[in-house]
């Protein structure tokens, strides 16, 4: 890999991209023999991949996922769609998020304005209002920088239930300064990564708010309550919600949806569970969804996501 981001050139970067293919091909086999199906029987795989970078301000614009969808076509036999950012890049479009579109097929309702709240690394949010087209940004970072914190600390790979978090005092100079990174404050369409919020960030708000010192358990109260703001104030500033649905890991941080609806008072904050979608598998049901769309050659409406200038079809197919 090059300094600063990935060199598409670099052998390194194929042979990743190869081998992630493979791993992907032998977790869809495994998944297949356990329930009982053959490779005949499935239509299609969707895979996302594995995000190396996402930089769509770039010239020219880039987001790269690894796992290449050939080698998932030929190892288990199913026709594999990958590689679903390139066409809504092309268009103008940020390439993410992508999670409002299947948002808007499952949770959209005709009498109430529904947020839908995607928690992963980074945080996205769509926001269902009826009669108007679906809209969707990321708000900054969701999981990313706790997981990083605790595991730099206690040696876990995540804050489980978010009970390192809540047991610490939130730091204001440091919430503060953390608050101010610009990118809150830009307008969507936008959308962000490793690429901004990453240890370096997380270091450089430590030596600004002059928190180095600190206790490594307040720095992650902080950290949470860094997730909260950004969630909560950038649906505020969208006009707000009548429910705020939650899918992805951090619906399991008990603190950090604590922290998110004392910040929203009256709204009620709830897993997708509560709409008939398992928080879990959201995500997961998307890429399902868009490698059907694709099959159908149905282009979708990225525009008031994105900033797409037109429709697009997403995914490229690869056959066995």
């Amino acid at each position: 890999m090059a300094a600063g981001k990935p060199d598409l050139t670099d052998p390194e970067c194929g042979d990743l991209d190869i081998k992630f293919g493979h791993f992907f091909a032998r977790i869809a086999n495994d998944l297949i023999r356990a329930t009982g199906l053959e490779s005949r029987d499935i239509r299609a795989i969707g895979s996302h991949g594995q995000t190396a970078w996402h930089a769509p301000d770039d010239e020219p614009p880039m987001s790269l996922q690894l796992g290449r969808g050939n080698v998932i076509a030929n190892v288990t036999r199913v026709p594999t769609v990958t590689n679903f950012r390139t066409a809504d890049l092309l268009a103008g479009g940020q390439g993410a998020p992508l999670a409002p579109l299947l948002h808007r097929e499952l949770f959209a309702s005709d009498d109430e304005t529904r947020a839908v709240l995607n928690l992963g690394g980074i945080a996205n949010l769509t926001l269902l209002t009826p009669g108007e087209p679906v809209r969707g940004w990321d708000t900054g970072p969701a999981s990313c920088l706790l997981d990083l914190w605790v595991h730099r600390h206690r040696g876990r790979a995540y804050d489980d239930n978010g009970a390192w978090a809540a047991s610490g005092t939130v730091l204001p100079g440091l919430l503060a300064s953390m608050l101010d990174e610009p990118y809150f404050h830009q307008p969507a369409p936008k959308s962000t990564g490793l690429e901004l919020f990453n240890g370096d960030w997380l270091q450089a708000q430590l030596v600004k708010a002059d928190a180095v010192s600190s206790s490594a358990v307040d720095i992650q109260a902080t950290l949470a309550e860094l997730t909260a703001h950004t969630v909560t104030d950038s649906l505020l500033m969208a006009g707000g919600a009548d429910e705020l649905l939650v899918c992805g890991g951090g619906v399991h941080n008990g603190d950090l949806m604590r922290r998110m609806a004392g910040l929203l008072e009256g709204t009620p904050v709830r897993s997708t569970a509560e709409r008939g979608a398992h928080p879990d598998w959201v995500e997961a049901n998307l890429f399902a969804w868009l490698a059907r769309e694709r099959l159908a050659n149905r282009k979708v409406d990225t525009t008031g996501i994105t900033g797409a200038a037109e429709t697009v079809l997403l995914g490229e197919l690869a056959t066995p």
